[in-house]
């Protein structure tokens, strides 16, 4: 079975919608701001035209970056290191468990009473 293509009935191109969309959320610009950047570049088009495709296709474009950056992780180059933090929770002291990724972003985290062999097994599991 064939998927639909969820841009086909838009007169502007993917490319167009998808740099649109990606400036204003990765470069946290105003949607008037968006609107400028296009119009200083002869694509003219309103900032509620962005704010649309921004609802429409923002999780479909989420999707398509975290299946790549999944398969990235599964390469051999892909590393990861467990970190252990003490945080006070309510004047409480915890241990934060967390594997960070090469690049630095949180894939897991866990809170425990205990910094033992016990704690740091079960987070790994």
């Amino acid at each position: 079975m064939k998927k639909r293509d969820p841009l086909k009935y838009f007169k502007t191109s993917e490319e167009i919608i998808r740099l649109a969309v990606m400036v204003y959320v990765r470069l946290l610009l105003s949607l008037r701001n968006v609107e400028v950047l296009r119009h200083e570049r002869s694509i003219d088009f309103s900032r509620e035209t962005v704010r649309f495709w921004w609802h429409r296709f923002a999780p479909m474009f989420a999707a398509k970056i975290r299946q790549r950056r999944i398969e990235g992780m599964k390469s051999s180059r892909w590393q990861w290191k467990l970190d252990e933090v003490f945080v006070k929770i309510n004047g409480e002291r915890y241990c934060l468990w967390r594997s960070v990724d090469r690049e630095g972003a949180v894939l897991e985290s866990f809170v425990t009473k205990t910094r033992d062999r016990e704690a740091a097994l079960k987070f790994l599991k």
